[in-house]
């Protein structure tokens, strides 16, 4: 496993999950689901998931938890906090092994339900008039040039942070060179990302690049920007740990002039292994035999393929023995 040069990363994410999984519980539900904040594709997924599965669990007991993320929630669900959760692949599998972005945490009892539900790429934007200045769009030449770099990225608890910090490594940089070289490491919260970018507050832009997402379209909208390909030396070690190369795009938002290089760290339904087998069985069987509700709700989930679900490269994870019982005797397994 990567060792994090970003001193406090670890430490950051560990007060973050900490948080999520010691505040007060919230009111007693059969199903709550971990998903992010309003207005994200994963929370647009968990809503229409919840109008899928209530008349099947019963009425007035699914909750949608409009916090976590891609780091945080496969401790929400180990911690109890959620039967249910969004996961990035690559995140579900840290947090199971107990990687370093866990600080000797682990979630031990995290099960996959569906995964492929979408490729979530993190990859490098910048300003375009930033690239004209250095002279070259290769992401490598640009971190190793020794010059300032300002690099904006979203807060702990984003799977994107530890991928950035995995990239920095891979080129043989790190945050703390990045500030040595007068340079700066920029977090904020998505509301604010086109703002930095707009006003030449920031140079690069490293974050998920979801078909349709809200806040990449805007900054590709609102700026003239530049989409990066992600270096092979990066690359190399994204996939020691558990990322997988691929391209997106080629037009999925302005200034895309062909596909980009990124990596994928997809995106699998998870639970507690405490979840009883008949509800996972439910809620598994409700997803597959309504993937056409899924893949309509947002951009992001149209390329879901409900017969690659229950693969190890789409769940990285056990799947839960509920959900193994309905891929079997649908014929999937």
């Amino acid at each position: 496993m990567f060792n994090f040069a970003f001193s406090r990363l670890s430490l950051a994410v560990t007060a973050v999950v900490t948080g999520l999984i010691t505040a007060s519980p919230v009111a007693a539900q059969d199903i709550r689901i971990g998903a992010m904040r309003e207005g994200s594709s994963w929370y647009v997924f968990a809503a229409t998931l919840e109008q899928i599965i209530e008349p099947i669990i019963g009425e007035n007991s699914v909750e949608v938890i409009a916090r976590g993320g891609g780091v945080a929630n496969p401790m929400v669900v180990q911690g109890g906090k959620a039967e249910i959760a969004l996961s990035n692949v690559a995140s579900a599998v840290w947090a199971k092994n107990g990687d370093d972005i866990y600080n000797g945490m682990k979630a031990p009892d995290i099960r996959a339900l569906v995964g492929g539900l979408n490729k979530v790429y993190v990859g490098v934007i910048a300003r375009k008039a930033f690239i004209d200045e250095m002279g070259t769009s290769d992401l490598a030449e640009i971190m190793n040039s020794g010059k300032p770099v300002r690099v904006l990225m979203k807060p702990v608890g984003s799977s994107a942070v530890p991928v950035a910090e995995m990239i920095f490594e891979g080129l043989g940089t790190s945050a703390e060179q990045i500030k040595k070289n007068g340079g700066d490491i920029i977090q904020v919260g998505t509301g604010q990302i086109p703002d930095q970018i707009r006003n030449a507050n920031a140079d690069i832009y490293i974050d998920t690049m979801i078909k349709g997402h809200p806040t990449i379209t805007e900054v590709s909208v609102t700026s003239d920007a530049v989409f990066l390909d992600v270096p092979d030396a990066a690359m190399a070690l994204l996939e020691e740990n558990g990322l997988t190369p691929g391209t997106y795009g080629p037009e999925w938002f302005k200034g895309q002039t062909g596909s980009t290089k990124g990596a994928n760290l997809g995106t699998v339904l998870i639970a507690n292994a405490s979840l009883d087998e008949e509800t996972a069985y439910k809620i598994t069987k409700a997803i597959i035999e309504n993937a056409y509700k899924i893949k309509g709700s947002h951009a992001a989930w149209s390329g879901f393929d409900p017969k690659t679900a229950m693969t190890p490269e789409n769940t990285g994870i056990e799947l839960h023995p509920g959900a193994a019982r309905y891929y079997r005797e649908a014929g999937l397994m």
